[in-house]
């Protein structure tokens, strides 16, 4: 097989480009090359920008592929360009849509490919929306071989996952873990989510690759498995080797007093309880299971950030945040009970 991967070093792609190159599959990356010395010595590198049409259009000129895939297109014009760059150069167009864009809140927790799409909270799922919407129009009215896929909270070894973090990443959390200080988690920490390795996601990727019964079609990619957000935490901790001590914040409270968009990350998606039905792909890749757990998949993880300093970014602003808000709690219960 002959693929062409827009980006292949993010949390979810890069785990499909080490599956692929290990299968000998024919794989190349279009990115700008910064991260390109982690990647396995058989991937071939187009280094471009994917916004500089013109470049990207000469270097690919003589080429076709059976599968092209963007793992860093956000907006309908992302999906327009390559449209315009790949009609007729591929068998097989995949796109990266999000799990977050189904409709918020659900009417039923349990998400199928064919839950409605709809988020008002969060313009980042509008516009995956959106994108779908225009490639839909273009497999109907031109043929153009489109596999839509929809992760949801998909994590590697580089970041912890979590429902609130700052704007430098998890670091400073599993920091305050460390230090014995308080972590918020919102809500009640009750409701379910579904986390999954970006090992076990790539299983199931790949496995669309180059698949027939996938074209035209929308598939969902996660775990089967559910957790609350406070046995995540408590994984978290546990990998740790701390104590977890949790503070519940209302997510409209968090949305209220934060600068970030907690508004869309929280309302319009890990503050609902979410259970992914994962049987059409299942049917179309007979074998899936996701096999790793998230109580040692996080383990993996941790250790790997321990082990690396590089990978723990602080986050100075996000933990002054955290303390005021924490404090404003204990400060509005301390004036009740007077």
């Amino acid at each position: 097989m002959k693929a062409l991967f827009i980006g292949g070093t993010g949390t979810i792609s890069s785990a499909i480009t080490r599956q692929l190159s290990e299968q000998g599959c024919e794989l190349y990356l279009l990115n700008r090359g910064s991260r390109s010395e982690s990647l396995p010595a058989n991937v071939n590198i187009i280094q471009a920008d994917i916004n500089d049409e013109d470049k990207v259009g000469q270097l690919i000129q003589d080429m076709t592929f059976d599968v092209v895939a963007d793992f860093i297109a956000f907006h309908p014009a992302h999906l327009e360009r390559d449209y315009r760059l790949f009609a007729g150069k591929t068998k097989q167009f995949m796109f990266i849509s999000s799990a977050s864009a189904y409709q918020k809140p659900l009417s039923d927790y349990r998400i199928t490919e064919g839950t409605p799409l709809a988020n008002p909270y969060w313009e980042y799922s509008r516009n995956k929306i959106a994108c779908e919407d225009y490639l839909l129009k273009q497999y109907r009215d031109n043929g153009f071989p489109i596999t839509i896929v929809r992760p949801s909270h998909t994590y590697d070894e580089r970041s912890i996952p979590l429902g609130v973090h700052g704007s430098n990443g998890s670091w400073q959390v599993a920091k305050r873990m460390l230090e014995n200080k308080p972590v918020i988690i919102h809500g009640d920490g009750t409701s379910l989510w579904t986390m999954t390795h970006n090992s076990d996601f790539a299983k199931g990727f790949i496995g669309l690759m180059g698949n027939v019964h996938a074209i035209g079609e929308s598939v969902q990619i996660t775990s089967d498995e559910s957790l609350t957000w406070n046995q995540i935490y408590e994984a978290i901790a546990d990998a740790l080797g701390v104590q977890l001590r949790a503070v519940h914040v209302s997510s409209q409270f968090l949305a209220a007093c934060s600068k970030q968009d907690h508004r869309g990350g929280l309302i319009g998606d890990k503050a609902n309880t979410v259970v992914f039905d994962n049987s059409k792909l299942k049917r179309l890749v007979p074998g899936f299971t996701a096999s790793v757990r998230f109580d040692q998949g996080i383990k993996q993880t941790i250790a790997n950030i321990l082990a690396n300093p590089a990978l723990q970014k602080e986050d100075p602003e996000f933990d002054v945040w955290c303390d005021k808000v924490i404090h404003a709690l204990d400060t509005a219960l301390a004036s009740i009970i007077e």
